[in-house]
């Protein structure tokens, strides 16, 4: 135990271990006394501060899972996910006020907001109760007596979904301990060790920020967004914070390599990137390597249904990286098959569907078992998820990831399911048919177009401005098209790939 070293930082604010558990403890027993019970899920809006972090590991000790709500998604999205969801309880505070005050007009039930910023009586909806963070102070700085198995629920993640509607994940505490304790160990977690948090708390890399630093008792420091804006303002961000271990999407380390001006802001204290979400292309991943000669490079892999699932540690030297680097080999306790369409093994070196079994698994998505059905199964007791990933084994005996079977696509580290995207332009009146693509895009891997047939006067401004109040801002297309009409293919259907040409 590390009592007195640092838990979580955040721009001048640090909570160290003692005083983040002690405000874990009091906000869970405040939790309780406000009726949260085990197994239920308490959303999480809030920015990037340390109050965010004692409320995550508040919401666990009180018996329940939270679930990490984005401020930035309009108020339809964000109100379809708490109500997905079942909230009642929410942390939050006034500076999102704009974000939860529409919750009430949308239907959401809430019961009760814990407010963070706020020390005296809070401004509510009628029927709601709000608890200033002040109120703390009234309980017990020692940690409730709750009891917690590893199957409880710990978390719900929500993901685009291909019915059009985003779908909640559940994970574990023993799906995400799976994980968070095999890559503090392969990464060699020491209590040293600065672990960025740049993600947000709704994106599964978070998961590894927040709880392999506690597994290894280190510091996470919490990445502020406006850090993000600018390449050089980041990498002076890194050296200045001293940052030993580095968790993004490729596309803001490509940024980071292309714009960064590294040589400039060396980040000394650098030993560990590790990078998920989407493809890493290779030019850009030689280029920072070049720049970085002493930090050591690894490729997670793996959807949100399975944290983490494989790993791949980049060799040295650089230049002699191949085009398609590999995702690697599965994480300890985690067994991975390519199957046919029919589930059946493929010969060595045929392509096929990843399909993951092991402690990582997610339990399902929440309230809709019959999505589950179609790519969860078990055997001997142990969750097998068909990851949809198309993948083929190496000669070296690493998969390499060849692309996908259904419509998803990563745009930003971002997993999209295009349907749900098309879904939302359908809703709009004037669109009679629509099609979204995904264009390829060495910075963020795709960038997303609209190509849309009107049955009345539409403008691109008009698609945008009715988009951005129902999808989040990662799913807004980046391109509109207009056409008379769309390629139709032999088969009768919209032909995407005479539009992709």
């Amino acid at each position: 135990m590390r009592p007195g070293g640092q838990a979580v930082v955040a721009g001048d604010v640090c909570l160290t271990y003692a005083e983040l558990d002690a405000t874990a403890n009091r906000l869970a027993r405040l939790l309780i006394a406000e009726g949260v019970r085990p197994g239920d899920r308490v959303g999480l809006l809030l920015e990037k501060v340390p109050e965010a972090v004692a409320s995550i590991y508040a919401v666990l000790k009180a018996g329940a899972a939270y679930v990490p709500l984005d401020e930035q998604a309009p108020p339809a999205r964000l109100a379809y996910v708490a109500r997905d969801a079942g909230i009642r309880c929410l942390l939050t505070s006034e500076a999102l006020r704009s974000a939860w005050e529409p919750l009430e007009a949308e239907g959401v039930p809430l019961e009760t907001l814990v407010v963070a910023d706020a020390v005296t009586t809070v401004e509510r909806p009628v029927g709601v109760r709000a608890v200033p963070w002040s109120a703390l102070h009234t309980y017990a700085p020692e940690p409730p007596q709750v009891r917690i198995d590893g199957d409880d629920l710990a978390y719900v993640l929500y993901t685009s979904g291909s019915t059009g509607e985003p779908k909640g994940v559940m994970l574990s505490h023993r799906n995400a301990l799976a994980f968070v304790e095999w890559a503090a160990a392969r990464v060699e977690l020491k209590p040293d060790d600065r672990l960025s948090n740049h993600a947000p708390f709704h994106f599964d890399l978070s998961t590894f920020d927040l709880f392999a630093a506690a597994v290894a008792r280190a510091t996470v420091v919490l990445v502020p967004r406006e850090a993000s804006v600018f390449p050089i303002e980041l990498a002076r961000f890194i050296r200045d914070m001293g940052i030993t271990v580095w968790y993004s999407v490729p596309s803001v380390l490509t940024l980071l390599a292309v714009r960064g001006s590294l040589e400039a802001n060396r980040p000394e204290r650098l030993r560990v990137i590790i990078f998920a979400g989407e493809v890493f292309a290779t030019k850009y991943l030689k280029l920072l390597m070049g720049k970085l000669p002493n930090v050591r490079f690894y490729n997670f892999f793996g959807p949100t249904e399975t944290n983490v699932c494989t790993w791949y540690e980049v060799p040295r030297p650089e230049s002699d990286l191949p085009d398609d680097l590999p995702i690697g080999r599965p994480i300890e306790g985690v067994t991975a098959e390519v199957v046919d369409r029919d589930g059946n093994p493929v010969s060595e070196g045929e392509p096929g569907e990843l399909i993951i079994r092991g402690p990582t698994v997610m339990q399902g998505y929440l309230g809709k078992p019959e999505l589950a059905e179609r790519v969860l199964s078990r055997e001997g007791g142990e969750r097998i998820y068909r990851t949809g990933d198309l993948v083929v084994y190496g000669t070296d005996g690493n998969l390499r990831f060849l692309g996908r079977r259904d419509s998803q696509v990563k745009s930003r580290g971002y997993r999209i399911e295009l349907g749900e995207i098309e879904r939302t332009l359908y809703a709009m009146d004037a669109v009679a048919e629509c099609v979204v693509l995904a264009v390829p895009d060495e910075l963020v891997t795709s960038r997303l177009k609209a190509v849309i047939v009107a049955n009345d006067r539409l403008s691109a401004k008009d698609v945008l401005s009715f988009c951005r109040k129902r999808l989040p801002r990662y799913m807004i297309p980046d391109e509109i098209e207009f056409r008379d009409a769309l390629p139709i293919s032999a088969t009768g259907k919209i032909d995407r790939r005479r539009l992709a040409s």
